[in-house]
């Protein structure tokens, strides 16, 4: 009985013996203390470009609507009518010092149009239809104080509408990069600050993450057609593009 007794006590350390390190082992890792921290950065750039937008276009004399063929010859003789005034506004903006990649000619549009008909007692359709061609026109500009002068181009080479200035920046991408930088150095300056505050040491940084992209949106300007003409004096002032940024970053905290 002795002799089964020992048996069994040595049989059952062993099992202990071999429990223990699996026992320890699946004890999970008590994750590292973190700090997070987000930050946003707002900032206003003066813009530095400008683009202008301008159209020309020409009409066909109006029929009656149900004739819904337009006369081919009237077509052609409004096509003709507005290529040679493209053709000087182009030459007028060349003579202003503008690239030619600077400008932008957009594609021949055709569109019908309806309008009124006097009124008649005997004429129920009292609607009259004519076609429309027109052509979009860009101008793009690296010196703001040349504005007035291409505005006084364009209204001198007789554009039926100016549809307003858009206000840019010519570097774009480092406009927004600077918002990030900022947004970034804002987020370690918070870290930092709290660490100190709570009497802890940052770690390395856990991970990084936007929380809002940088936004780019070009100011626009409208204006009409004859804003030149009733305001020859006008001043235009771009204001400031404003790109905001937003971060989330955390550390690890040593103690």
């Amino acid at each position: 009985m002795h002799r089964s007794f020992l048996s069994r006590c040595l049989l059952l350390g062993g099992l202990i013996a071999m429990t223990a390190p699996t026992a320890l082992a699946i004890q999970p890792e008590v994750p590292p203390a973190r700090l997070d921290v987000q930050a946003e950065a707002q900032l206003d750039f003066v813009p530095n470009r400008a683009t202008l937008s301008a159209r020309l276009w020409e009409r066909t004399p109006t029929v009656a609507r149900q004739d819904n063929d337009t006369d081919p010859d009237a077509l052609r003789e409004a096509r003709d009518r507005l290529e040679e005034r493209a053709g000087k506004l182009i030459r007028a903006l060349e003579e202003a010092g503008i690239e030619r990649d600077d400008l932008g000619a957009g594609s021949l549009s055709v569109q019908p149009e309806y309008v009124p008909a006097p009124r008649r007692s005997d004429d129920n359709d009292n609607m009259l239809m004519r076609t429309r061609l027109e052509r979009p026109f860009q101008v793009r500009v690296d010196d703001l104080e040349r504005l007035p002068q291409l505005l006084d181009a364009l209204t001198e080479a007789g554009v039926n509408a100016l549809d307003g200035i858009s206000y840019d920046l010519a570097d774009r991408d480092a406009a927004t990069d600077e918002a990030l930088v900022q947004a970034l150095e804002k987020a370690r300056h918070k870290a930092e600050l709290m660490a100190r505050t709570m009497g802890v040491s940052l770690g390395a940084v856990a991970s990084i993450s936007e929380t809002r992209s940088p936004i780019y949106q070009p100011r626009m300007m409208a204006m009409s057609a004859d804003a030149r003409e009733s305001a020859p004096q006008a001043e235009y002032r771009p204001g400031t593009i404003v790109i905001e940024a937003g971060v989330s970053v955390s550390w690890e905290i040593e103690n």
